[in-house]
């Protein structure tokens, strides 16, 4: 495997591993190489320093004295799951840029894989349920009463973060 550090055209940093050079060329080509932080598919690889191997009369970096890294106070908090009947917010000017880039993907896919049946989507949801319409994956919009009213009879639905696309 090599290791790359690559940055994007606006200047975000990051790494990747590849199984060869002709790999990262390759993937970055066919725009499969994309920055974590802003989605960019414009990616280059960006200076390293050469990874050199060690002289056989260096010190061992284990053996030498390590410093003392502080302990954290408290353990990490853990990701609960909401309470039945609430959901989640997230409060602020705006999300970090990794989250919303994260969320485009995740309505792009939506739009793209399932059908849009507007706010009729309680309605098609039964209808799915029941065999009277077509099987498939839809979204649109329902109220919150409506979205619980489908889990209580067993029709499985999600509420999703709704973000602008990309390009907005």
């Amino acid at each position: 495997m090599i290791h790359y550090a690559l940055i994007c055209s606006l200047e975000h940093e990051f790494d990747g591993w590849f199984s060869s050079s002709m790999a990262f060329e390759a993937q970055a080509a066919r725009d499969l190489v994309e920055c974590p932080v802003c989605g960019d598919i414009n990616v280059r690889r960006a200076l390293m320093a050469p990874c050199l191997p060690r002289k056989s009369n260096a010190r061992d970096p284990a053996k030498a004295p390590q410093p003392d890294v502080p302990q954290p106070s408290a353990p990490p908090a853990t990701l609960q799951q909401p309470s039945p009947g609430h959901t989640v917010a997230v409060a602020g000017d705006r999300l970090p840029a990794h989250v919303r880039v994260a969320l485009q993907r995740l309505r792009a896919e939506v739009e793209r894989h399932c059908d849009y049946v507007g706010d009729q989507f309680a309605e098609e949801a039964r209808r799915i349920h029941h065999g009277e319409s077509e099987r498939r994956a839809i979204y649109g919009e329902t109220t919150p009463d409506e979205a619980e009213e489908l889990a209580a009879d067993g029709i499985e639905v999600s509420s999703l973060p709704w973000v602008p696309h990309s390009d907005s």
